[in-house]
């Protein structure tokens, strides 16, 4: 187990259920709280109640974008670090236009691997 992982809650989102569910399986394995779901729009749903430490999310999905829900969640929860993924170019349009309007998050290329994950978990629970 990571140390000082317990307690760090993290929501997990992509449209791939699949990749959603195995982020979440293997976090939850390193001690970490974590929820999956699959559309930016169950995101910030569950957000409000869950209140995460940390949102990891993929870009590209059907209804509002992983950025757009990253937006919503940071203006209701502050303190929440944003972790986004993708492997569509366009993000880079897509990030680039939050940017402009001073949202700024962290990004990793997909696929992601695990302990990418972990070492950003890991900074974010010594930074808190």
């Amino acid at each position: 187990m990571l140390e000082n992982s317990v307690g760090l809650r993290v929501l997990v989102v992509d449209d791939e259920c699949l990749i959603a569910d195995t982020l979440a399986l293997i976090l939850n394995r390193k001690g970490f709280e974590t929820t999956a779901v699959y559309s930016g729009e169950k995101a910030v749903e569950v957000a409000i109640a869950l209140k995460p430490d940390v949102l990891i999310s993929d870009v590209i999905m059907k209804g509002i974008t992983g950025i757009e829900a990253a937006i919503r969640i940071s203006a209701t929860l502050p303190a929440c670090r944003v972790i986004l993924f993708s492997g569509n170019a366009a993000t880079n349009d897509l990030l680039a236009g939050a940017e402009s309007k001073g949202h700024h998050f962290e990004m990793l290329a997909k696929p992601v691997h695990p302990q990418a994950l972990l070492d950003r978990l890991t900074a974010a629970r010594k930074a808190s």
